[in-house]
């Protein structure tokens, strides 16, 4: 056992007599039916996200008894904990908003109550990186499982899943193709099983980059939810947690380095991941200290190819990505390209995973070799320029090739609420070549940074054909979503940045080569403007609200608060 406090032992509450604080908790926790052989064991906590708002997570009742199993083998006590859970699409105004709120809540809870270790149960988009950011400020070991994704569905002979079909049906009902009856036909048969979006969306990324970082078991990314690996699995990651509350670690800040960031950022290079997946690392490496900084982010991005065939950029699912080959072919196909003496929760180094002859062979036609990759460049890019001076995200492997270098006028909707009632008036002055501006849709703004970016063609335009334009807004994109849109302009509208001051018929210039997003309006012209630019929304008055918009930093540095960053309070809010 330990030699140092352990299990009921640890931070006992304050009475003024520790003995006394002993006594009473143990005498709370008999009345749950413990026994003394139980209490006197090492405890692993296992932060539950099971919620019935959360449709990922229905599972997890059946994964809990697994990872219970694998903690009892191993001699330690598994108690679990409820935390906050996030289901995407069941949150207003969005997920992202109560993001920190989840992970203040994991850091807390791990950090009061009684656990020598932590297993964290997440999987739905905004779960993970919640985790992880609480798990990491916390400082105790943990291990991660996640939901895994869902399995396809059939419609009319086509493979279906969420959530990159959802967009691609959605775009044939407003154009016409297919009428009411189909389109709620279609909306049965997207989501069939348990599980997160099974395609290369913000979950899936996000799995594939904890794994990457090390806080997870090595091939457990990518299982599907129902296969029952994936409850062997957890299981495993039961038993890894207790022995890691036996040996007191490794501890994040061994696993989440600089250079396991970094070898994230390569992996999401690699599978052309969720734009999203940028500001949720930023905000993970951001509470141990690590920066990640756009123009390295950009070498990385114009020296790792893209090599993973899945929606939305490519043609295959998640559960053909796990039978391929997973995770490990992706590191397998780029080991010269990665920091190999990175350590995962085994304690083992990346070098030693990576020299082990793979279980069974890849499919090099789901995860291609570095020498026949689908691009040879990564999937997405930092942008600067004059209208986002401290930065911007292309996710390049989704757009459309002739719009990467693209100039245009521009069409310019001052919210969501301007957008929802004017894009498919048919009076609407648009063309095909125009660019289309959403303004006050970053984290800051009432609607806090919806996956809005994706801004629909209008009406008018879908029905002569038109399957993309040039999109740029402050907000964010699911990462089931493509198109030629640029996100996360920073600085914000709401903070007045150079987006509130694009007008109808300003020309914007997109150039991906030369990795600039720029407005070609005269300097003067827009210091003319500053003044009338509307001013930001009134803060909020009380309660989290008021806490978010206060506090939460700009996108390029993670959305997260500042005062939970690892430099607190003083960290500059570049961008305000």
């Amino acid at each position: 056992m330990p030699n140092r406090p352990f299990g009921l032992d640890n931070g006992v509450t304050n009475y003024g007599d520790k003995e006394f604080a002993r006594y009473l908790r143990r005498s709370f926790a008999k009345s749950m039916g413990y026994t003394d052989k139980a209490l006197d064991k090492p405890i692993v906590g296992i932060c539950y996200t099971e919620s019935g708002f959360n449709n990922c997570h229905r599972h997890f009742p059946e994964m809990l008894e697994a990872v219970k199993r694998g903690v009892l083998a191993e001699g330690a006590l598994p108690i679990v904990f409820p935390v906050i859970s996030l289901g995407e699409v069941f949150l207003s105004p969005t997920s992202l908003v109560y993001r920190n709120l989840m992970a203040m809540t994991v850091e807390e809870m791990i950090r009061a109550q009684p656990m020598d270790s932590v297993v964290l149960m997440g999987g739905c988009d905004k779960t993970v990186p919640a985790l992880l950011m609480g798990a990491a400020s916390a400082g105790k070991p943990a291990a991660l499982v996640v939901a895994g994704p869902i399995l396809t569905g059939r419609h009319r002979g086509e493979r279906v899943g969420a959530c990159t079909d959802c967009r691609r049906f959605w775009a044939n009902y407003r154009a016409g193709t297919i009428d009411e009856a189909e389109i709620n036909q279609v909306e049965g048969r997207l989501a069939v099983t348990a599980g997160t979006c099974a395609v290369m969306g913000t979950a899936s990324t996000m799995a594939l980059l904890a794994e990457t970082l090390g806080m997870m078991l090595p091939g457990t990314a990518a299982i599907p939810a129902v296969h029952a690996d994936r409850l062997r699995a957890s299981e495993e990651t039961g038993a890894l947690a207790a022995r890691m509350a036996i040996s007191g670690g490794p501890l994040p800040d061994k696993l989440i380095t600089r250079q396991s960031v970094e070898n994230a950022l390569r992996v999401l290079l690699a599978v052309s991941g969720s734009t999203n997946a940028v500001i949720h690392l930023t905000a993970i490496a951001g509470r141990l200290g690590i920066e990640i900084d756009l123009d390295r982010f950009n070498r990385l991005s114009d020296e790792t190819p893209v090599l993973v065939d899945l929606k939305p950029v490519g043609s295959g699912y998640m559960e053909d990505f796990h039978a391929a080959g997973g995770l490990d072919g992706v590191l397998r196909a780029i080991p010269g390209k990665l920091n190999g003496e990175c350590i995962d929760v085994t304690g083992a180094p990346l070098a030693e995973r990576l020299a082990r002859p793979p279980e069974d062979p890849i499919d090099t036609s789901v995860i291609r070799p570095a020498e026949m990759p689908i691009s040879p460049v990564g999937g997405l890019i930092a942008l600067s320029g004059t209208l986002a001076p401290s930065g911007a995200i292309l996710k390049r492997a989704a757009a459309t090739p002739a719009l990467l270098e693209h100039e245009g006028r521009a069409v310019v909707f001052s919210s969501l609420e301007d957008l929802a009632n004017r894009i498919d008036d048919p009076e609407l002055d648009v063309t095909p070549d125009d660019i289309l501006v959403l303004q006050n849709a970053g984290p800051r703004s009432p609607s806090g940074m919806p996956e809005a970016g994706y801004l629909p063609i209008p009406k008018k335009l879908a029905r002569q054909g038109v399957k993309d334009m040039v999109r740029i807004s402050d907000a964010r994109m699911s990462g089931t979503a493509f198109g030629t849109v640029v996100l996360h302009v920073t600085p914000e509208a709401d903070l007045g940045g150079p987006l509130a001051l694009v007008r109808d018929g300003d020309r914007i210039r997109l150039s991906a080569s030369q990795k600039r997003i720029d407005l070609l309006v005269p300097p003067d012209e827009l210091a003319r403007r500053q003044p009338a630019a509307p001013a930001g929304q009134a803060a909020a008055e009380r309660g989290y609200a008021r806490l978010y918009r206060e506090s939460v930093l700009p996108a390029t540095q993670g959305c997260d608060f500042d005062f939970l960053t690892w430099q607190g309070p003083s960290r500059t809010k570049s961008g305000r």
